[in-house]
């Protein structure tokens, strides 16, 4: 009787710890592979956003019209934002008539500079002054959207992206 309640616990104990694996391999891998589904194009104008960088400088995503943006919003506690910064970096680098600008969220200013001095993007970042996130719609970062040269927003992506889908972004509004 008592070996086969020893069965039944280390069975269950199992059990248990096979489920916490799976849910903790399942849960890495959504955080390595950006979203497979973008968001649906909001096909509306951009609102205005200011950003002071943390060079002091003022970029307005308004001032860019006529030119294609990138507008990212991240956080530097923000996991996913930190696997996309490699690429969003590179491909800023690799598309000079794309503005970029960097959008921090929810974060702490220091820990945002740490942030990007970690990642150094080429383009500006820094947090809102005038406008914000709420006036996209942002759920949460990483968000980045995607606006042509009439200002109108494009697209949008919700999560990680990795090179491929930045490329195929870019291909949409340059």
């Amino acid at each position: 009787m008592r070996r086969a309640a020893a069965h039944l616990r280390l069975l269950a104990w199992s059990a248990g710890g096979l489920l916490v694996v799976g849910f903790l391999l399942l849960l890495g891998w959504t955080l390595l592979h950006p979203a497979s589904v973008a968001a649906a194009p909001a096909r509306r104008s951009a609102p205005d956003i200011t950003v002071r960088t943390f060079d002091g400088e003022l970029v307005s995503v308004g001032a860019l019209r006529g030119e294609p943006v990138v507008l990212n919003f991240w956080a530097s506690w923000c996991a996913p934002c930190r696997v996309e910064a490699p690429a969003l970096a590179d491909a800023a680098r690799a598309a000079p008539k794309v503005h970029f600008v960097g959008v921090a969220i929810q974060d702490d200013e220091a820990a945002a500079r740490r942030f990007r001095l970690q990642f150094e993007p080429p383009y500006p970042v820094g947090f809102a002054v005038s406008g914000g996130y709420l006036a996209y719609g942002v759920t949460g970062p990483p968000e980045t959207f995607f606006i042509d040269r009439r200002g109108m927003i494009r697209d949008r992506f919700s999560g990680p992206l990795d090179r491929a889908t930045l490329r195929e972004y870019l291909g949409r509004i340059s």
